[in-house]
């Protein structure tokens, strides 16, 4: 679960999601900035990746990667059937979130963790604000459409 929000998140930030008038806001986190999208947006589509190719991708060492998936949680990859790490997309953004944190907002790892953590809280608020907009939508709509069928229904009986 905790994967979807994080993932819910970049991906608000990459489509630079904002809120619309009858909508809750939406979570402004400083986490996300205009850098950070652009990074976000060079990664290449692919399904899967080798921790060379994220290392080069993010301008770190393999070893700066491996020690962030002991560090932090939101950071998992699969391993292979040979067993190699690969990295789904997910966690190349999860990657390039931490490395923001750590070297451009240079947080210590337990600042970091915890600035995932808030994140996470704020995408699962919005995500609740989001349902719940989306449930007065539809009983806006339905609303409107009773008030149809009942002014139709009036025009034949009177």
């Amino acid at each position: 679960m905790e994967e979807l929000i994080l993932r819910d998140s970049v991906q608000s930030a990459i489509e630079g999601k904002t809120s619309e008038a009858n909508e809750a806001p939406k979570a402004q986190s400083s986490v996300v900035d205009e850098k950070l999208r652009k990074e976000l947006e060079s990664i290449p589509d692919k399904m899967a990746f080798k921790i060379g190719e994220v290392a080069d991708l993010l301008d770190v060492k393999t070893y700066v990667l491996r020690y962030w998936e002991t560090e932090f949680d939101a950071l998992n990859p699969r391993k292979s059937a040979s067993n190699q790490r690969m990295y789904s997309r997910k966690d190349v953004e999860t990657s390039f979130l931490i490395k923001k944190l750590l070297y451009r907002d240079r947080f210590s790892i337990e600042g970091a963790r915890k600035a995932l953590k808030s994140l996470k809280e704020e995408v699962k608020e919005q995500k609740e604000w989001d349902q719940v907009a989306d449930r007065y939508g539809k009983a806006i709509s339905e609303l409107e459409n009773l008030i149809e069928t009942i002014d139709a229904a009036k025009v034949h009986y009177i």
